[in-house]
């Protein structure tokens, strides 16, 4: 059973530990992609400092990403692959941290406020499912223990989405 509750930022690996076991409390015994997405966001944007958007974008064609569940401002709705971080990610098949958005050629402008960004691709199976997306007004707001963190999350999203599967 799902219970939130506050947990301490200033250790960022426990951080992450204590935010990893609520996700998999939270996703537990549901398998829908949508459903999914809107509480690990809805959980991440509550739990994290300094964010202004948390969300997913899921690849609808090998083109173009569109907009998932999220909290935070209005965002883009379509995002080109291989534009901007998110589009840049799933290009690449990598995540990408970015100090200060504005120094990025390429990045989407869709909050004036957003300084700093991390973007983690949704893969399974090998294949690229769509990215979650963190904001923040911060430069330099994510680091390395970020990145590890919320990778991990993806890995607990991915895990609760796949579990379907296994059972066809």
């Amino acid at each position: 059973m799902f219970e939130e509750s506050r947990v301490d930022s200033t250790d960022k690996p426990s951080f992450y530990r204590e935010l990893a076991a609520q996700m998999t409390a939270l996703l537990s015994g549901e398998s829908d992609e949508i459903a999914n997405a809107a509480n690990a966001a809805a959980l991440i944007f509550q739990a994290m400092p300094e964010l202004n958007w948390a969300g997913f974008y899921f690849l609808r064609s090998p083109q173009e990403l569109v907009v998932g569940p999220f909290q935070g401002k209005p965002a883009c709705v379509r995002i080109a692959v291989g534009r901007g971080v998110c589009g840049t990610a799933v290009a690449e098949r990598r995540s990408i941290r970015v100090h200060d958005v504005t120094e990025v050629e390429n990045h989407i402008f869709c909050d004036p406020d957003l300084r700093s960004e991390l973007v983690v691709p949704l893969i399974r199976h090998g294949a690229v499912l769509g990215v979650l997306d963190l904001d923040s007004p911060v430069p330099g707001r994510f680091d390395a223990d970020d990145q590890a963190g919320v990778e991990r999350l993806v890995a607990i999203y991915l895990a609760a989405c796949g579990a379907a599967e296994g059972a066809q």
